[in-house]
């Protein structure tokens, strides 16, 4: 006897979207079979024309959780994700105190985390001048990857590396296996923004600075042999550089983010620092050829990059606030929002933002509907759509661009290798 068996003529399977009953025991997937065909279960959901879609992957959340936990902790950040569809996120080694730079800081972060989440928590470590020699004892206690910047992070604590300094990383991440995840913009091609207007903030941060790091982490991944991903990619001016590398065999991949693809710098209103982040939202073109990027396949993932704060750091002047966006419960219905209109189905959208992100963080068993993965299920309504409430979402702050839009795509249900995700802390650590 299964303990569930969730059926669905929708159901995004590995091998396309089709009518399909997803058999669960243990907390696992026993097996994907025709709906005529199920098991026995001691429960049984019908799903009708309501897609069945696996459990997102966020690979990019800043949860903040120990020391900044007024800005965003993992009770509050897990909640939103299951709403949201998500049932894995990889927390971001910075903004908590102590950032995650040596095995010390992860189990202080793994004690934080222990009890509280209601999806399941990976971890990145960082990479930042001083601990190279403890990159290796990190990978052993389990992170996924190291983060590094390349130019300033915003808090003190959790410094940039130079391109020495990046090298030495990639090296000695290349000589186990590991991964280094690197915000890409030149320090050397930013600045002070001219005043606190929007336009004025964008020209602070050109699309060139991202381009030219970019091309340095392509050429260091290349010399040391090691998997380096580019985060958030948000100018479309990388996109030549990284399908060139890839197609020259380097082991790059990358990634974009919800409001790259959603949103754009003529659209951003007058002092709603809710829109900044860093790299910064760009023209509507811009946002045009990132989809054509991911539709090529040389942008990989689509993460949140949820970054939220404490309100009064979102002051209403774009040279002087925090620079994060608060989307985690939101990110797989604005996608869809604009993916649909675009032409893109949801097997495209299982790929960007959730088999693709599980297979850069190496989550086996997450981000696909198949036999022996965990059953991490998500209820996707695809026709229905809602207007964003930000009082309604669950992360800490009801702070977020999207407040007042109507996006395309509502989460019905959202399971936990079998259970639902309700909020209560069913999640594991990674």
């Amino acid at each position: 006897m299964h303990d569930l068996v969730i059926t669905s003529r929708r159901a995004v399977l590995p091998d396309g979207e089709r009518p399909a009953a997803v058999a669960v025991r243990d907390g696992g997937i026993t097996g994907v079979h025709d709906p005529g065909a199920a098991p026995e279960a001691a429960e049984r959901v019908d799903l009708g024309d309501v897609a069945l879609l696996p459990g997102l992957v966020d690979t990019h959340v800043h949860v903040n959780e120990p020391g900044r936990t007024h800005w965003e902790g993992f009770a509050t950040a897990t909640r939103a994700a299951a709403a949201g569809g998500v049932t894995t996120i990889v927390d971001m080694p910075l903004n908590s105190l102590p950032p995650t730079v040596d095995p010390a800081a992860l189990a202080a972060k793994r004690r934080a985390a222990a009890g509280r989440c209601a999806v399941d928590v990976g971890f990145w470590g960082g990479a930042v001048p001083g601990n190279l020699g403890r990159l290796r004892p990190l990978h052993e206690a389990g992170v996924r990857g190291f983060k590094c910047f390349l130019s300033p992070s915003g808090v003190e604590e959790f410094p940039p590396l130079d391109a020495a300094g990046l090298r030495a990383a990639l090296a000695e991440a290349a000589s186990f296996g590991g991964l280094v995840i690197v915000h890409a913009e030149a320090p050397e091609l930013l600045t002070e923004p001219a005043g606190p207007a929007y336009p004025e903030f964008l020209a602070s941060r050109p699309g060139e600075a991202e381009r030219r790091a970019v091309e340095l982490v392509i050429r260091l991944a290349r010399e040391t042999g090691a998997r380096a991903h580019i985060l958030h990619v948000s100018s479309a001016l990388c996109l030549e550089p990284l399908a060139r590398a890839r197609r020259a065999g380097v082991g790059i991949t990358a990634e974009t983010c919800p409001h790259y693809l959603t949103l754009a710098a003529e659209q951003v209103p007058e002092g709603d620092t809710a829109f900044k982040c860093c790299p910064p939202i760009r023209s509507g073109e811009n946002r045009d050829a990132l989809w054509r990027g991911l539709a090529d396949g040389v942008l990989d993932c689509v993460v949140s990059d949820h970054s939220p704060s404490a309100p009064d750091l979102k002051v209403p002047d774009f040279a002087a606030a925090w620079g994060g966006i608060s989307s985690l419960q939101l990110g797989l219905a604005a996608v869809w929002t604009e993916a649909s209109r675009r032409g893109h189905g949801l097997g495209d959208v299982v790929r960007w933002m959730a088999r693709n992100p599980a297979a850069l963080a190496g989550l086996d068993g997450k981000g696909a509907i198949a036999a022996g993965a965990d059953a991490d299920l998500v209820a996707f309504d695809p026709g229905a759509s809602r207007t964003v409430d930000a009082s309604a979402l669950h992360h800490r702050h009801p702070v977020t661009p999207y407040h007042g839009r109507t996006l395309r795509g509502v989460v019905r249900t959202t399971w936990l290798r079998g259970r639902l995700a309700d909020g209560t802390p069913l999640g594991r650590l990674l």
